[in-house]
């Protein structure tokens, strides 16, 4: 399946870094600009399903390169990031069409959510619907449905089960899920990842043909055996 195109135009360096390396670590491929002329030469190469446009940028702003961008390609969905909250910003952003507009400093989660959010409602998502056995996952509404009951899922757990099934029968690594679900290896994070996998053992433990191993010391197989 092809991933989800993501223009990230964000001038601020460390800041682009990350959210570039997080984006990706959530599926996305992400097409990093460092300004408003690096992220038009992007624009026409890539072709992004979706854009990430910081407001102030050199050489071109965020408001002037979304223009170009709308005259372009009316139906790629965008967001701004910006520094301000002012009132007279935010209008002319959704003037020029923007579907959201997220303030910094702020969580990557959020941002995640939103690009997923802006995604759906655009019905250019992927299909994050999951079956096990005889349990539904969605993704999108983190909820796990089982015979039993519905369970609403936090993003971490959702995150972690959605990477277990992406991993299906295969053996993961400690060091690879917190790198890829909490974003870095740390000794706390593992504790804190160790929670999550004994909730979600108990989400599932109406279903027989699931299973979640712990290989010590190195990481976990989730095991799913399909009819």
């Amino acid at each position: 399946m092809e991933k989800i195109r993501i223009l990230l135009a964000e001038d601020d360096p460390d800041l682009g870094n990350i959210l570039a390396q997080y984006l990706e670590m959530q599926g996305f491929a992400v097409s990093l600009a460092r300004d408003g002329v690096e992220a038009w030469e992007h624009f026409l190469k890539v072709v992004p399903t979706i854009c990430i446009l910081d407001v102030m940028m050199p050489k071109m702003d965020g408001f002037e390169l979304a223009e170009k961008i709308t005259k372009h390609n009316h139906d790629i969905p965008f967001l701004f990031l910006t520094a301000k909250s002012l009132k007279e910003d935010r209008i002319r952003g959704l003037k020029i069409g923007a579907d959201d507009y997220i303030t910094k400093p702020f969580e990557v989660d959020e941002l995640v959510l939103r690009i997923n959010n802006i995604l759906k409602r655009s019905g250019i998502h992927d299909s994050d619907d999951f079956l096990i056995g005889r349990i539904s996952f969605n993704f999108q509404e983190l909820e796990l449905v089982t015979p039993d009951a519905t369970h609403k899922l936090t993003l971490k757990e959702g995150m972690l089960l959605k990477y277990l099934l992406q991993h299906e029968n295969k053996l993961v690594k400690r060091e690879e899920i917190l790198t890829e679900v909490w974003g870095e290896n740390d000794y706390f994070l593992g504790r804190s990842m160790d929670v999550f996998v004994s909730r979600i053992r108990k989400y599932l433990a109406t279903e027989e043909s699931v299973s979640i191993e712990t290989v010590r010391g190195t990481g976990f197989i989730f095991r799913l055996r399909r009819q």
